[in-house]
């Protein structure tokens, strides 16, 4: 299990940011190539992205490289690039049909790269159409860019997202559908972390695994909410027990505090239990 709660955006043109990555405590750095870099830095930033991840200097942190996208003049070359490194995935912008899907998959084959990819899923043109793509066996996992889909919406940032609710829980559903995971969108008022909080909180209800992130000092809060706390750990070993001692009585539900424990309840605290579990071997080896 790889415990995705903080997705860490780093300007790749930006050395002192990708130094300042190595010691920050989120659970993976999407080092970009694409927005944060401006078309006179891309082979310079190609290169110093490239020297950060065969370091080795970034420990228990997943590192995934933001591609432009292939009908870009840099695109192609980003993919050549890292198609063969040592990272977890490749992102791509703006992903809403098959035939992009299927043209990144004929390139990364052509290198022989087995690399997992993920998709940023912003536009309105995507929303409509997921059902066409995600499946792709090459697409590992989705990421909102919220921030475009508004401006493509023609909606206005709010507190509450109330306004984003149908297209944020569309994703979901889809990712769901098809077993892969899935991102919320970054939060762009990043210093005040009363919302930052409030918008974690209702991306985990709804259903993400992790969030982007656009700063530092968004991680601390962002891990809180979509990780576990102890009791919430301790609460899931306590069903995992009750249910193993129910199976072991030939029974098909148990009792905890008042409460019916059954199959549904324990593959959930498994997946608590075996998050938490990661989460802690990863903190021993760093």
């Amino acid at each position: 299990m790889q415990p995705r709660r903080s997705i860490l955006y780093m300007p790749g043109a930006n050395a002192r940011a990708l130094e300042k990555a190595k010691g920050l405590d989120c659970d993976s750095i999407i080092f970009d190539l694409e927005d944060a870099v401006a078309p006179d830095a891309k082979e310079s930033a190609r290169a110093q992205v490239l020297a950060a991840v065969q370091s080795g200097a970034y420990g228990h942190r997943e590192l995934v490289v933001r591609c432009n996208s292939l009908d870009t003049p840099w695109g192609d070359e980003d993919l050549a690039a890292f198609a063969d490194q040592s990272i977890s995935a490749l992102v791509f912008p703006k992903v809403e049909s098959l035939q992009q899907v299927q043209q990144i998959d004929s390139a990364l084959l052509a290198r022989a790269s087995d690399l997992p990819v993920w998709i940023m899923i912003e536009t309105p043109t995507a929303i409509l159409h997921l059902e066409t793509f995600v499946g792709h066996e090459r697409v590992a996992a989705l990421i909102m860019g919220t921030s475009d889909l508004v401006k493509d919406l023609r909606a206005t940032h709010t507190s509450s997202r109330r306004n984003l609710d149908f297209v944020l829980q569309r994703s979901v559903l889809v990712a769901r559908h098809f077993k892969k995971e899935i991102f919320d969108g970054v939060h762009l008022d990043f210093r005040n972390l009363d919302s930052l909080r409030e918008v974690c909180e209702e991306g985990k209800a709804m259903g993400f695994d992790g969030k982007t992130l656009i700063h530092p000092g968004q991680i601390e809060i962002t891990n809180a909410v979509f990780g576990y706390s102890t009791e919430e750990v301790v609460h899931a070993r306590k069903v995992l027990e009750v249910w193993h001692h129910a199976l072991g009585e030939g029974k098909g539900v148990g009792v905890l505090d008042g409460q019916l424990v059954e199959n549904l309840h324990a593959e959930e605290a498994a997946r608590v239990v075996a998050y938490a579990q990661a989460i802690d071997l990863r903190e021993v080896g760093s």
